[in-house]
């Protein structure tokens, strides 16, 4: 393994953060109320007795952009290890469906999936993530007639210890970034240029969300609250999950 030069590192993030921050902004500029609406629970947000209509919807739009977020910077992270390996051991981005890098070290072959943090996907997400290891490795091996063939589960940050899980190499937070580099303090160096131009970008970004939750208020008001200005739950459920299709047949 090849040591690491972390100023090509920063020069990588301090580079493609600035990706991560436009595509949080273009989730915003991509979502209108009616979708909105419609992708949250209005049951959940009647037992909390929300009673101002831009505090739900600064809730909803909470909701939503956290999801969204964690998926976009899962992305960056996945990149900035497969651009890490590519320095140290001529990693590259595996062509296997469901792998996200691939590398030779210590005569063996690895191949690694890669996600943001420990509490990653549903039971049937992780079946998936171990049947397409199994079809990667198979393939691999008969292409390659090689045996020294490892999956690993890496993750991105987290404390559990390395342990093996439905057939891979499970490697958490300190351990994934210095099994990919080499380096043990690798995980603490990366974050001071994960703030590059933060201050800018989250401004931006702040200005932006404030002008949406102005302009989305004024439209749910007008639709969906009464004229003394109450939230009107019936209309905002009918809107929601009104869609009434299956209707019983009298019997003969």
């Amino acid at each position: 393994m090849q040591k690491l030069d972390i100023k090509e590192v920063e020069f990588f993030v301090n580079k493609n953060i600035t990706t991560f921050h436009q595509n949080k902004l273009n989730v915003l500029k991509g979502i209108n109320l009616k979708s909105l609406m419609k992708k949250k629970n209005p049951y959940l947000f009647k037992a909390k007795n929300i009673l101002v209509a831009s505090e739900l919807i600064c809730l909803l739009l909470e909701a939503y952009l956290s999801s969204s977020e964690e998926k976009i910077f899962g992305d960056f992270l996945e990149d900035l290890a497969v651009f890490i390996a590519s320095k140290t051991c001529n990693g590259r981005k595996s062509a296997a469906t469901g792998i996200d890098l691939e590398f030779e070290d210590d005569n063996k072959i690895f191949l690694v999936s890669i996600k943001s943090g420990p509490s990653w996907g549903n039971n049937s997400q992780q079946n998936k993530e171990e049947q397409d290891f199994k079809t990667a490795v198979k393939v691999l091996k008969q292409s390659k007639h090689t045996l020294n063939v490892e999956p690993v589960l890496g993750i991105c940050y987290g404390k559990t210890k390395t342990s093996y899980v439905r057939g891979a190499l499970k490697i958490v937070g300190q351990n994934f970034w210095h099994f990919i580099s080499g380096n043990e303090q690798l995980y603490i160096d990366i974050i001071e240029p994960l703030g590059y131009k933060a201050k800018q970008h989250n401004e931006k970004f702040l200005k932006f969300k404030a002008q949406i939750i102005n302009s989305f208020t004024k439209e749910f008001v007008s639709k969906f609250c009464s004229k003394d200005g109450a939230i009107d739950w019936k209309k905002l459920v009918e809107f929601n999950s009104g869609n009434l299709d299956l209707v019983k047949k009298p019997k003969d």
